[in-house]
């Protein structure tokens, strides 16, 4: 079992890994039950989950209800109004299974009117404050994507937790983020820790991250394969040899800072189209054989972005600022090569 960490002012001790539970909405009841099964088997006791995450929290509570050991659930709202997140907590502490929640979290507060929003006397804080000193809610966090929000958030001293992404490509404004969190004794969550799945190194993302004493990484597993990988991983030596750190410079060289980081808020598409998949067609042309990124699902994908009809609500959703439009035409052009080339090598 790996050393829990404390989780700044709130106290509560957890493992460096936790659960993040996106992916399990894509398995049916009974593998995401295993899935999370095994993640507790493992000892991992920090699991994350969120009302939008659709059957994520109902099959959590599956597990809850026949599981003895000691479980910190973190859940969190992106509803903006008191009766909005009164609902979404009522309907969290139902679906879960619980008397209170761990740790409750504003979703994706990603600007500063959002923020003001948010603590404001007619805004949804009140209402999780009432809840926390009626026993619904041990804890209150934030998540954010936006650096500077994020930073008014810590130094607020409303919030016990921040999320905010962390990995060895996008470092530098979470390394940042994290000595502020650290000063407020604000305890720091690392989501994105594969950023988005353009990260293919298990080891590399997860030694990186157990680098930082006190963060708690949350990766999104959906295989029994793959949680049982980032434990061997974390329960070994997480030292960064020089090959480790050369590898890390070569793949921050390559990707930079213009990639998805997979977080979905750009959707739905008005157009039908799979936005996050069109904008990883890069990564999957690196790991994938040219036949499948050519064909199939991929294929599928690709071949809907003609459908597009540049609205641009797609980049005033997205919390990076990302060209989406010009980065889905541009690999919709590299789709188009690669599929031409292909079908002319089997000609």
């Amino acid at each position: 079992m790996v050393e829990k960490v404390r989780l700044g002012k709130s106290e509560l001790r957890v493992t460096p890994i936790g659960l993040g539970s996106i992916p399990i909405q894509r398995l049916n009841d009974e593998d995401a039950v295993r899935v999370v099964r095994r993640c507790l088997e493992h000892g991992i006791n920090y699991i994350d989950t969120a009302n939008a995450y659709s059957t994520s929290e109902r099959r959590i509570g599956l597990v809850l209800r026949d599981w003895d050991g000691e479980v910190i659930v973190s859940t969190k709202s992106q509803s903006r109004t008191p009766d909005g997140i009164r609902e979404h907590l009522d309907n969290s502490l139902r679906m879960l299974g619980v008397r209170a929640i761990n740790l409750y979290q504003f979703h994706n507060v990603s600007t500063f009117a959002d923020l003001e929003n948010v603590l404001g006397p007619t805004g949804p804080y009140p209402v999780v404050e009432a809840a926390r000193r009626n026993g619904e809610v041990e804890h209150i966090g934030i998540t954010s994507h936006q650096i500077d929000v994020a930073k008014e958030a810590v130094k607020s001293g409303r919030f016990e937790t921040i999320m905010y992404p962390l990995n060895f490509v996008a470092h530098e404004p979470g390394e940042e983020l994290l000595q502020l969190a650290s000063d407020h004794d604000v305890g720091f969550i690392a989501m994105k820790p594969f950023a988005g799945g353009m990260i293919a190194s298990a080891p590399l993302a997860i030694k990186y991250l157990l680098q930082y004493p006190g963060v708690v990484a949350i990766p999104g597993v959906q295989s029994i394969a793959e949680i049982d990988e980032i434990m061997e991983i974390a329960k070994g030596s997480i030292e960064l040899t020089a090959a480790d750190r050369a590898e890390v410079e070569r793949i921050r060289g390559e990707l930079g800072n213009r990639f998805c980081r997979r977080c979905d808020y750009c959707q739905p598409c008005t157009a039908g189209i799979p936005i996050s998949t069109v904008m990883a067609f890069s990564g999957m042309v690196r790991r994938m054989p040219i036949s499948g990124v050519v064909s199939g699902w991929v294929a599928d994908a690709m071949e809907k972005v003609v459908n597009c009809t540049n609205c641009g609500l797609c980049e005033e959703r997205c919390p990076y600022g990302l060209p989406i439009r010009e980065m889905m035409s541009e690999n919709l052009e590299n789709y188009r090569r690669l599929k031409s080339e292909f079908q002319a090598s089997i000609s």
